[in-house]
């Protein structure tokens, strides 16, 4: 196609054609296990913030460390005579919560970076890549520890940290991605009309990236899950009394050959929840992937 017939093509809003055919994308299994495994979780995390069983950061010691079902106690309770099953519903809160905020701060800063690299090419792509480099090159977890350790414990540490650490990830893909579209013919027609590239980016690229992106934010969230959990554990997270999956895991430790299921029902949370994001991930990414559309 030259770029005088994509000029044709564009409307008034200098918007690319639609695709052509009706087209009936197929909703794989990753994607409806996922979504539904999602789904639960949020409903417990919001569920948390109006009924729980017990008060979470309730101390019983006359309840302390007793077993699955006993008086009312489904997933029984810790050393401290706290309900677990109230703990891991407010700890799905806490984790969603630096999840999403933590993943929208690497998105934020990420997608405008890598855009910015694709669009104006030469030394600005050149410095931002070697900026990233330099960021990607640390393990995303040790640097959210770094981090974290440099401004001290708690949630907001913990979903800077994580969100810093992830910019990288996304500037690198929303870069690779946006390349390939600034390379077709209507971003050549749009540009014959002298739009300039940040509004290009804005109107045409960043669209048609937006499924790429998508299914990054959601293995990022996965990955968050895992980073909160492990700063957590280390301390560098949510602080008490706050409930928290990963210090759930680390208070455990020391009880593990007594009752073994305080650290199984926290860590069966951390695994369902990131398997779940994984498997939603590949099931957007199969259900946008052109060439799994099924035709009617």
């Amino acid at each position: 196609m030259s770029v005088t017939e994509a000029v044709i093509q564009l409307d008034d809003e200098d918007q690319p054609a639609a695709p052509a055919g009706g087209e009936r994308r197929k909703v794989g299994a990753n994607l409806i296990i996922g979504g539904a495994i999602v789904s639960g979780i949020v409903f417990t995390a919001l569920l948390s913030f109006f009924w729980t069983p017990f008060d979470p950061t309730e101390v019983a010691i006359s309840d302390r460390l007793m077993g699955v079902g006993w008086e009312g106690h489904v997933l029984g309770t810790d050393h401290f005579g706290r309900d677990i099953l109230s703990q891991i519903m407010v700890g799905a809160r806490n984790t969603l919560f630096i999840g999403i905020l933590a993943v929208g701060i690497a998105l934020v800063i990420g997608v405008p970076l890598g855009g910015l690299a694709a669009a104006r090419r030469g030394w600005i792509e050149e410095s931002v890549m070697r900026l990233s480099d330099v960021m990607y090159a640390f393990p995303a977890i040790l640097l959210a520890i770094l981090l974290s350790a440099a401004r001290g414990p708690g949630t907001t540490s913990a979903m800077i940290a994580i969100g810093v650490a992830y910019v990288p990830i996304v500037a690198r893909v929303t870069r690779g991605a946006a390349l390939s579209v600034f390379q077709t013919d209507y971003i050549a027609a749009a540009q014959s009309y002298g739009r300039g590239r940040t509004y290009i980016f804005l109107r045409h690229v960043l669209p048609n990236i937006s499924s790429v992106l998508i299914v990054q934010a959601t293995v990022l969230f996965a990955l968050a899950i895992l980073a909160e959990a492990a700063l957590s554990y280390l301390g560098l997270g949510a602080q008490p009394p706050a409930p928290s999956w990963g210090r759930s895991l680390f208070e455990a430790q020391t009880f593990i050959r007594l009752k073994a299921s305080l650290a199984i029902f926290p860590g069966l949370a951390i695994a369902i929840s990131v398997v779940g994001f994984n498997l939603l991930g590949d099931g957007i990414r199969d259900y946008l992937d052109p060439k799994l559309a099924e035709k009617e």
